[in-house]
């Protein structure tokens, strides 16, 4: 929106034109978020407090957790909030790009939010039934992946291997959608089981999202695609603001959701965060640079995936509690040891992830 009117003054003041520069419209949307994060966030949080929307926490996990009980949950739509007014502001509307990931984040995050709503509000400790939960995240997945491909020029339905130069090799259809689907849909579970500590998920999911930007500026610059080996896909630097709102959202978010946290994003954050990153991983052609990435997000899953299958097979469990942040609270680490070490890993994961613009 002021996108378009900044476009309007430039005929009558040349200054203007700084808002052609999607460098300048993404540090826009990073502090467009971040401001309206931290401006929020307190009545917000009073909100939710008043509304007794609070955490409920299991009675077998680490007994540290209990305290926890209560704390205000649902704040992920202060996120989605900041995310999207940034969004329309500083972006081109225009761009297609820009919908399909602002229209997929906010689908998983009404998903999340009934779920929430269901568990919080309701008190129905199932909250929204997992088959349901998996159709509804499944519906759209498939409609994103559905979409892109019928709107897919041939260098989008690539497959990279990142590291390796000129080596891809060109998706069918059938495998280009089951491809994108599971990316998404994985993707967003993958960061709502990460999400169970304070700030564990939001600060990995703030790097992973601005490294993503970085490919997506690159991969939309004609120049620097062809110089850095990746493909060129015309239009998609414009993703670079979304990126930049979802990052000054996530600081803004973790502001209040740093140890000990005073809010929770809840499902309504944490499954449209992971498909944020999962849709623009996919417009980039990157995604096995967000498997690489967003290492700590597929550990968790891993973790309790094999967790769940020795139990079921063998009656035993591999892991004192799954996700594996759990398994390490209860050897003893303090839950602020685990949460920044798993942050240290990821920043060395993202930036083995950004080499692979250059080692081909």
């Amino acid at each position: 929106m002021l996108y378009y009117l900044a476009q309007q003054l430039q005929e009558y003041h040349s200054g203007f034109n700084v808002f052609n520069y999607l460098t300048m419209r993404a540090i826009l949307g990073v502090l467009t978020a971040l401001a309206i994060s931290l401006l929020v966030g307190p009545s917000m949080i009073k909100k939710l407090t008043s509304y007794k929307i609070g955490q409920t926490v299991r009675d077998d996990g680490p007994i540290s957790h209990l305290t926890k009980a209560g704390t205000p949950t649902m704040g992920g739509a202060l996120i989605l909030v900041a995310i999207a007014v940034a969004t329309l502001l500083w972006s081109d509307l225009s761009n297609r790009y820009v919908w399909v990931v602002l229209i997929v984040t906010l689908a998983f995050g009404v998903i999340g939010w009934v779920d929430d709503y269901k568990k919080l509000v309701k008190k129905d400790p199932e909250g929204l039934r997992s088959r349901y939960k998996y159709f509804w995240q499944s519906v759209f997945g498939m409609a994103a992946a559905i979409y892109l491909y019928k709107h897919a020029s041939p260098v989008e339905t690539q497959f990279i291997i990142p590291f390796v130069k000129d080596w891809g090799f060109q998706l069918g259809m059938v495998t280009f959608i089951g491809l994108t689907y599971l990316v998404i849909v994985g993707s967003s579970n993958a960061v709502n089981l990460t999400d169970g500590l304070d700030g564990l998920a939001i600060l990995p999911t703030v790097m992973v999202g601005s490294a993503l930007g970085i490919f997506a500026y690159a991969s939309g610059h004609v120049v620097f695609s062809k110089y850095l080996g990746i493909p060129y896909v015309p239009g998609v630097g414009e993703v670079v603001v979304f990126c930049g709102a979802l990052a000054g959202a996530g600081l803004g978010f973790l502001w209040f959701n740093t140890y000990p946290a005073q809010v929770f994003m809840g499902d309504i954050g944490a499954l449209a965060l992971g498909a944020a990153l999962g849709v623009i991983a996919v417009l980039v052609r990157q995604e096995l640079v967000l498997f690489i990435m967003g290492g700590v997000f597929v550990i968790e899953t891993v973790s309790v995936i094999l967790q769940v299958g020795s139990y079921k097979l063998t009656g035993k469990r591999i892991f004192r509690m799954a996700p594996l942040h759990h398994h390490f609270e209860l050897k003893g680490w303090p839950e602020p040891r685990v949460i920044v070490r798993f942050w240290i890993i990821t920043v060395i994961l993202v930036l083995i992830g950004l080499a692979s613009l250059k080692i081909r």
